[in-house]
């Protein structure tokens, strides 16, 4: 399932994933599934020249077919005929792309998690980044994240209990637990999770953080969530290097730390 975070802050963006794939394979004439890991995939990347302002974070689905969302960057990259005007185009260029190459490998009654991307970076001009989240097949609109100048705020998913806990004060299962059990009305509902937000979240004042706060704090949410599933039963989803890059205003994407080839 994957952990990916894209934080917005007033100085700039800080993208962050871990590098664990998790395939599920099923012998011929048994029931029982086997998980593999590999922990050296890219789910953090950008773009050559001229498109090296934009970051990308994926998670959930980990490929199309038999190949991973980062090798097809090549081919994405080929239908770029020049800069494109913003944050939002290369969100719409993305979204398009790969669900063309969803719809050719992908079988029509495919249940499973969605393919999602967060697509980060700055319009020309403009004092603050753009975030866009789209969601592999069910949703390939892209939909900005903390939208508005002045409007801060962290976009996080894949196995996100661990952040939730962390993040929210609660595992966002747990209201899933107190509807079906408890049966609420739909106004008693929202106020269950009106007072636990309120009652509950991590106070975190990104609007005086640092670039650098935000990067200690996607590797703290990240990390923890590593080591949390080495140490308890589930799926480690989450493993393998982290890969950390900032993206400033005017600037390209700076990798903070990255993986590397030896």
């Amino acid at each position: 399932m994957s952990l990916g975070i894209v934080i917005k802050s007033p100085e700039g963006l800080v993208l962050a994933a871990e590098s664990r794939v998790t395939l599920e394979v099923h012998k011929s004439g048994s029931a029982n599934a086997i998980f593999n890991n590999f922990d050296n995939a890219t789910k953090l990347f950008t773009f050559s020249l001229p498109h090296n302002h934009i970051g990308v974070v994926t998670y959930g689905q980990a490929a199309i077919g038999q190949r991973t969302a980062h090798s097809f960057v090549p081919e994405f990259e080929s239908t770029l005929s020049g800069k494109l005007t913003g944050v939002l185009d290369y969100a719409n260029s993305i979204s398009s792309f790969f669900l063309k190459q969803w719809k050719k490998i992908m079988p029509n009654n495919y249940k499973g998690p969605d393919m999602t991307f967060i697509v980060g970076g700055f319009n020309d001009g403009e004092p603050h980044g753009r975030v866009y989240l789209i969601n592999l097949p069910s949703n390939p609109t892209p939909v900005e994240q903390s939208p508005g100048m002045g409007s801060f705020g962290i976009t996080w998913g894949g196995q996100r209990e661990i952040v939730d806990r962390l993040l929210m004060g609660y595992d966002s299962q747990i209201l899933n637990t107190i509807f079906s059990e408890l049966k609420p009305t739909p106004d008693q509902a929202v106020k269950v999770q009106t007072l636990l937000q309120q009652k509950h979240q991590l106070q975190i004042p990104l609007d005086v953080m640092a670039l650098q706060d935000c990067i200690s704090l996607a590797r703290l949410f990240i990390s923890t969530t590593i080591n949390s599933q080495e140490l308890t039963i589930g799926l480690r989803g989450c493993g393998g290097p982290i890969d950390i890059a900032a993206i400033k205003r005017g600037m390209p994407l700076q990798f903070i730390q990255r993986k590397e080839i030896k």
